[in-house]
């Protein structure tokens, strides 16, 4: 797997936008780019963010996007910063007031797409309403309350909850596919 900190950042960043141009939750955006990873491989095969997924006591979380948020990675230097700026009051904001979705150049139309549907479907939500949605099976079946840690929740997981045919295969595939790009990229 290849992570693209700044494809995250502007995921993070439609959201921000779209709650009004300033900030987001932590809590809030954390859910709201799992839940657009989930309807992307709904819709696609596969997710939005190129990250292991884990189930925490809060929730579903994209790990490497929870940790960028969370300040265990610089985020200069990646693209990450160019968007985001330091969470604030378990907020995250833009990184300035000039931002806008045409900026938001690491996303696809079809990426851009899904993430109006989440926020359409989620974006009213508080990041606690947000929260206690993501902890009803029948919503998100793959999320496991992991007791205090944490628990991966894999490709195939996910597919099989949202009603992929043949997950396991598929999640293998994408999976091929992915070390692929990873030993092309490293050539």
């Amino acid at each position: 797997m290849t992570y693209n900190p700044r494809k995250a950042a502007q995921t993070i960043a439609y959201f921000a936008l779209q709650s009004g141009g300033s900030a987001v939750s932590v809590l809030k955006a954390v859910k709201l780019v799992y839940l657009a990873d989930r309807e992307s491989v709904k819709r696609r095969g596969h997710p939005i963010q190129d990250e292991a997924r884990v189930s925490m006591p809060h929730g579903p979380v994209n790990s490497i996007t929870y940790d960028y948020l969370s300040g265990a990675y610089d985020p200069e230097g990646v693209g990450w910063a160019d968007f985001l700026k330091d969470r604030e009051d378990h907020n995250v904001g833009l990184a300035n007031t000039n931002i806008s979705v045409d900026d938001l150049d690491e996303l696809s139309q079809a990426e851009l797409a899904i993430l109006a549907d989440i926020w359409i479907q989620f974006g009213s939500m508080n990041k606690w309403a947000l929260r206690d949605w993501t902890h009803v099976a029948k919503n998100v079946p793959e999320w496991k309350d992991p007791k205090g840690s944490s628990r991966k929740i894999s490709l195939q997981e996910i597919m099989k909850a949202v009603g992929v045919n043949e997950s396991e295969k598929r999640a293998r595939e994408y999976q091929s596919l992915q070390n692929a790009q990873d030993i092309l990229a490293s050539l």
